[in-house]
């Protein structure tokens, strides 16, 4: 198979411009409507039969055959011993990551994830209390892939956050050729040992639309949640966006993207291969290069179908790259920051010699990776802040997963009786402009005569 590197190329001084460039952009973010309607069955089923339905949907989408929930439930012993039956180096990058995980998280909490408070100079107390929800549910990817830095950047923040239980779901389907090993599955030892890293209090190898329900709803073995945090496929997605009101949730993750600004100053083989990580995840995946150096794309293209044929996910590189990739010469450095703006991506590398020339331009991404030697790579396992990020342009309005998402606040208001003259007569004031008689009359009451 002859596979190539052929992302769009595009120049903002070409008068069509604009119009290919949202050509590019757009990806159809609509459900199959046959989803949607087996995802609300599902998600109806499970609230109303329990553990009864989540062993039928795990039989029957993940060909994994359990006679109870407690089959499917693995504990503590389990997960530490897939980490103690780890090659030496695949236990320290895992203790590693976690510590500079849990590192920046903790800084993190510091930056206005305290109770904090104050009193004014009539003597009343205004300021925050912030605690830490109850219980998490975190759901962990399974069947074509592994994610274990996906429980290090779920559990590890509920974790610092002070989340005392937090439950993991993730599947772990049968080979259809009916050779696993266990009953439970493939259970992928990296995930197994990162969630005896992270702190997870129960996991069970259950997924899909019934491992969402069940967490939403709870069920005799699975612990109702107050939280579901995570990525999924479609039918995940779907299930979280209906218990959403029943849970929270952190976001509906949509295609991995990944926007370079180069000045020329990087070595293009880096570029390339940057672009190249986030397009292997899968063929909607968007890798986008803005650069005001015409001859320095050329390089990068070169790079590009030099390398290309040297990856083991190189097909799926290649559609990603056909399909909504995009080379794009702009007039200038900072043309490139405004086109980023719009972009709103997940992943944003500035790769300069000077990436603090133009942080200052960029408003919106889900992480700004800073320089010639900070590959996006870093940021997805091990460099410390989270790597659940806002896609598809909701970096316009959302941010990271982080500390702040396993926590809430309650407003702390302490009133003294000399501040109760004061504010007492405002309130009263507001409170007959709206109409409302007994707000002013509960004010009011407090008031010395």
């Amino acid at each position: 198979m002859n596979l190539v590197a052929a992302p769009a190329r595009l120049s903002t001084a070409e008068a069509d411009f604009d119009q290919k460039f949202q050509q590019r952009l757009h990806w159809s973010a609509e459900q199959d409507a046959a989803i949607e309607e087996r995802v609300a069955a599902i998600l109806a089923d499970v609230r109303a039969r329990g553990d009864a339905a989540v062993l039928e949907y795990t039989a029957r989408f993940d060909g994994v055959q359990a006679a109870s929930m407690g089959a499917l439930q693995l504990k503590a012993d389990e997960l530490a011993a897939a980490f103690d039956g780890l090659p030496a180096e695949q236990r320290q990058a895992l203790q590693a990551a976690a510590g500079r995980i849990r590192r920046f998280h903790e800084w993190q909490k510091t930056q206005g994830g305290e109770t904090a408070m104050y009193r004014d100079e009539d003597g009343t107390l205004l300021g925050q209390k912030v605690t830490p929800l109850d219980r998490v549910g975190i759901y962990v990817p399974g069947g074509k892939a592994a994610y274990p830095s996906s429980v290090l950047m779920n559990a590890i923040p509920a974790h610092v956050a002070g989340v005392r239980e937090i439950i993991m779901v993730v599947p772990t389907p049968a080979r259809r050729d009916g050779s696993s090993k266990d009953s439970k599955g493939d259970k992928n030892p990296l995930v197994l040992a990162a969630a005896h890293v992270a702190g997870v209090t129960r996991a069970f190898t259950v997924g899909g639309a019934q491992a969402v329900a069940a967490l939403a709803y709870g069920t005799a073995a699975i612990p109702k949640v107050d939280k579901i945090t995570g990525p999924g496929n479609a039918y995940v997605a779907s299930a979280k966006k209906r218990v959403f009101g029943t849970v929270g949730i952190d976001m509906i993750a949509g295609p991995s993207e990944i926007l370079v600004l180069a000045d020329g100053s990087t070595p293009p083989d880096w570029v390339a291969m940057d672009l190249f990580s986030q397009a292997e995840h899968d063929e909607l995946a968007q890798a986008i290069l803005l650069c005001p150096d015409a001859d320095y794309i050329e390089q990068v293209q070169a790079a590009m179908n030099r390398l290309l044929p040297t990856l083991a996910r190189a097909p799926i590189i290649a559609a990603s790259l056909a399909g909504r990739g995009a080379l794009i010469h702009t007039r200038s450095m900072e043309e490139a920051c405004t086109l980023a703006n719009r972009i709103a991506p997940e992943h944003l590398e500035i790769a300069s010699r000077t990436p603090q020339r133009w942080e200052p331009l960029l408003r919106h991404a889900g992480a700004i990776f800073l320089g010639a030697y900070t590959s996006e790579s870093l940021g997805d396992y091990c460099a410390g802040p989270n790597h659940v990020l806002p896609t598809s342009g909701t970096a316009r309005f959302s941010s990271p997963l982080s500390v702040y998402d396993f926590q809430k606040r309650s407003s702390l208001i302490e009133v003294s009786e000399a501040g109760a003259q004061q504010i007492g007569r405002i309130a009263s004031v507001l409170a007959h402009g709206e109409g409302l008689q007994a707000h002013a009359r509960a004010a009011e009451l407090r008031l010395k005569p």
